[in-house]
């Protein structure tokens, strides 16, 4: 047996072997306004991502810069992931911590760093304001779309390429 028994949390290797292939998979076929990559080439745990705020959101024309931790577990337990930029969301907390379920309770070992930047994407569009980490900004998106804009904006920092 080469340790892929059911329920067994993979070795190290393991988890360096997924996230190379879910970086070649990243690099073959990226998606518009997301990417992600390792910090560096000695430590495949640690990856930067940058979302593109989607069309047509207060986010719109906005880059903001996330950070993954991957644990020993990966992929049957989920990465942590936080937004390293500033960011002014319903779901998202003044530290960057991000309330999603998928990186919770509803985490699957067929999730990866594709579909964590998809759904924080989509995250952007339509946030859970019935759950928020972050009240006021919940308050404002249901009521004063033009006061959140200008909250958002506030707390933004342009990205340097």
């Amino acid at each position: 047996m080469d340790g892929a028994n059911k329920g067994e949390i993979p070795d190290g290797h393991s988890v360096i072997k997924r996230l190379q292939s879910e970086l070649v998979q990243l690099m073959m076929s990226p998606t518009p306004g997301l990417s992600a990559f390792p910090e560096n080439e000695d430590d495949l745990t640690r990856w930067i991502g940058v979302i593109s705020g989607p069309d047509g959101t207060p986010y719109e024309g906005l880059r903001f810069k996330i950070s993954f931790k991957f644990p020993q577990s990966y992929p049957y337990t989920p990465p942590k992931v936080v937004f390293v930029s500033p960011m002014w969301h319903p779901n998202v907390d003044m530290s960057g911590n991000i309330c999603l379920d998928i990186l919770k309770n509803q985490w699957s070992a067929v999730y990866n760093v594709q579909t964590i930047l998809l759904s924080l994407q989509s995250l952007l569009e339509e946030p859970n304001n019935s759950s928020p980490l972050n009240a006021v900004a919940a308050e404002l998106w249901d009521n004063d779309m033009d006061e959140y804009k200008k909250k958002l904006l506030a707390r933004y920092e342009e990205l340097e390429d």
